[in-house]
């Protein structure tokens, strides 16, 4: 029976600092495609070379100098590329790829959404007014059912929508990422893309579930006050094709990590 394929999602808040922990991911877990948030380099930067040598000769760049980025490197072939811009900020947030995959081609989009700032009112903070901007457009876009293929979704979507998604949900309602504004808006957009949320799917509620642990903790490990801020969604056309979900909560504790760790997602071919 082939071995199914596997799809990591990884905030990787810089490429070029960690590329170490994506060939630490790439021997222990060995995915077949890489979606990477916040390269922050510009794409003739990116570390096309290293990857290469990794054995992914296919890679689909949207990336600026400093913020933001997105990357998806993979063994399977790319059948074409989108870069989507959002709110008119030029901001390099998502890029999309049908990934030419055994069983059919998979549409496939990587988002980093907004983090928002620190005061949730859009009133007096422009961070989560664009936050909720960026949003309302996602929603206008696949807050719809997807057709024609099926689709994925994953990402630093920077929202832990479940009450189960963070550490305290009373001591975080007022907390941007945990907010009713936001987690109503995002769940809205999930639901009414009849999008499955891959992750619950396989670890239900009321289990805790984090992908994210502040870096101002002295011991993350110990306080373990996380939050759910990166996702998997899927369309219902791949449901019985998903094999299994992993967060890699290792990592967090690896040289130098990032503050998120990777989500591993696996599909039947």
């Amino acid at each position: 029976m082939p071995r199914p394929i596997t799809l990591a999602t990884w905030n990787i808040n810089s490429v070029r600092i960690r590329t170490g922990l994506i060939e630490r991911l790439v021997a222990e877990r060995d995915p077949d495609v890489i979606c990477l948030q916040e390269t922050k380099c510009p794409d003739a930067n990116f570390p096309e070379g290293v990857f290469r040598k990794l054995g992914y000769p296919h890679i689909a760049l949207n990336g600026q100098k400093g913020y933001h980025g997105v990357a998806v490197i993979s063994r399977i072939p790319i059948a074409s590329v989108d870069r989507r811009p959002f709110c008119g900020k030029g901001d390099a947030r998502h890029i999309g790829v049908v990934l030419d995959a055994p069983g059919g081609p998979i549409d496939l989009h990587n988002l980093y959404v907004p983090a928002g700032g620190d005061e949730p009112d859009p009133a007096v903070n422009d961070k989560f007014a664009h936050k909720l901007d960026f949003l309302e457009e996602l929603s206008g876009w696949i807050g719809r059912a997807p057709a024609g293929m099926p689709s994925v979704v994953v990402g630093d979507l920077n929202i832990a929508p479940l009450e189960d998604d963070v550490w305290s949900h009373k001591q975080l309602l007022g907390v941007v990422s945990h907010t009713p504004r936001e987690t109503a808006a995002l769940e809205a957009i999930r639901t009414g893309g009849r999008w499955i949320d891959l992750m619950r799917s396989f670890v239900p509620c009321p289990e805790k579930l984090y992908t994210w642990w502040s870096y101002r903790a002295a011991d993350w490990a110990a306080a373990d006050k996380g939050r759910r801020l990166d996702h998997v969604w899927i369309s219902e056309d791949l449901r019985t094709r998903a094999a299994g979900m992993e967060v890699l909560r290792a990592a967090r504790g690896w040289d130098r990590p990032s503050d998120h760790v990777p989500v591993l997602a696996r599909f039947e071919r």
